[in-house]
């Protein structure tokens, strides 16, 4: 897995990556500013791909994590799929040259207009309805039967499995939204022939993210396993593949999130025999955070140094509308100066790094130790926030969101505009 400076590096003092300075960036474009590394993308991505080789198999990266069209077009042309949850992703799918093969549509509230869209997608519709309730099954039965199509189908299965990760981000216990019972998968199968509508393509199973150990998911593919081999007593035909989700964590701090080697292995140790005595078989794994997560920063510049007795306060240009996660879920995220400077802290006070958003919650970092101290017109690089960064940012107190940069082969380009006031009122009477 990476690690929040695999793809940033500092080179004689000065922060980078690809051999781009970010600092010369910061300066031509202003901030904040979301800068991402192609080689971030695409290395986790190409390792995925390889251990999966011997498999039928197809990557779906989850839009939600980092949902720009370039990052997109970026990872479709290396072969990847896309797992999407709205109507609005699936937009952006089809705006970035996705293929209706290689794209799933997860989530607990499709609507019917989404499914229509998702049934009509260039022509011959997506790949698999990832469905999670009854309900949602008989709504897209009839959908499809009023077109005159057969929604290809896989059940979201929910093991009830602990993922031992936030719990605003487990999705695998019985008491989550996400997914059904094995009861009442077994019931769907029982029902099938009265579903004109539905093409039952197989199982989907997804327990959580930002998972640091390989436990919640033995547990999981265990009862996967288990309910395909009884699945395959009642169906007529064999399924034609298997979702196995995403997941895997990656290191903000100093967490150890299993390697990807390791989490291919896990794979072919609950499902290799069976893919590989029913080679038609296509497994789906649907990575987000493991590839977005270190491939991205957020680059900020400090405004104020503010003293108190016990700690500073050092206000940032960038804010929790442009990075919520630290304020959602409190979590952490590594800030490192752009420019490695001679400067040292000329004492012990501790540093909470905050925002200029008028809440409480607007802070990145509580009580700091920062062995170089930045001042007033210096650069930050708050770590890891290629994942549910962006995708995330919101305008609150009318703050225009930031650019963003892809930084790909040496150069850089700017990958979506900054917003203007303009636009903050854009639809507005």
């Amino acid at each position: 897995m990476t690690s929040p400076l695999q793809f940033f590096k500092y080179s004689r003092g000065a922060l980078q990556a690809e051999n781009v300075p970010l600092e010369s960036i910061a300066r031509e474009l202003g901030t904040p500013l979301y800068v991402y590394s192609a080689n971030g993308f695409l290395t986790p991505f190409r390792e995925l791909q390889e251990e999966l080789i011997e498999f039928n198999h197809l990557i779906c990266f989850a839009l939600k994590s980092n949902s720009n069209l370039s990052i997109l077009r970026l990872l479709a042309q290396e072969g990847s799929g896309m797992d999407l949850v709205s109507g609005g992703e699936l937009y952006r799918a089809e705006m970035a040259g996705v293929r209706a093969e290689n794209i799933v549509f997860s989530g607990v509230g499709k609507t019917a207009e989404e499914m229509k869209q998702g049934l009509a997608y260039q022509g011959t519709g997506i790949y698999s309805f990832n469905v999670e309730s009854l309900q949602e099954l008989t709504v897209l039965n009839q959908v499809a039967v009023s077109m005159n199509r057969r929604a290809p189908v896989a059940l979201r299965f929910n093991p009830d499995v602990n993922a031992k990760t936030h719990p605003y981000i487990s999705t695998g216990l019985k008491k989550n939204k996400f997914g059904i019972s094995k009861a009442e998968v077994l019931e769907v199968i029982r029902s099938l022939d009265q579903m004109p509508g539905i093409h039952l393509k197989g199982i989907s199973i997804h327990i959580g993210s930002q998972l640091l150990s390989l436990s919640p998911l033995d547990d999981a593919f265990g009862k996967l396993r288990e309910l395909i081999d009884e699945l395959q007593q009642h169906l007529k035909n064999r399924l034609e593949m298997l979702d196995l989700g995403g997941g895997l964590g990656i290191t903000y701090k100093d967490e150890v999130p299993p390697s990807i080697p390791n989490y291919a292995k896990l794979i072919r140790k609950h499902f290799g025999k069976q893919l590989k005595q029913h080679p038609g078989m296509r497994i789906l794994i649907e990575p987000g955070r493991s590839l977005s997560g270190n491939a991205g920063v957020l680059i900020s510049k400090v405004l104020y140094r503010k003293k108190r007795r016990n700690k500073d306060f050092l206000i940032i240009d960038a804010a929790m509308n442009d990075l919520l996660r630290p304020a959602l879920y409190e979590s952490y995220h590594e800030i490192v100066p752009l420019q490695q400077g001679p400067r040292k802290s000329k004492n012990s006070a501790k540093t909470s790094i905050v925002g200029p958003v008028c809440e409480s919650a607007d802070c990145f970092a509580n009580d700091r130790d920062f062995s170089l101290q930045p001042d007033c017109g210096d650069f930050v690089a708050i770590l890891s926030a290629g994942a549910y960064g962006f995708s995330m940012s919101s305008t609150y107190n009318s703050r225009p969101r930031p650019a963003e940069v892809l930084i790909q082969n040496g150069e850089f380009k700017v990958i979506r505009k900054r917003e203007t006031w303009a636009d903050l009122i854009r639809g507005e009477d």
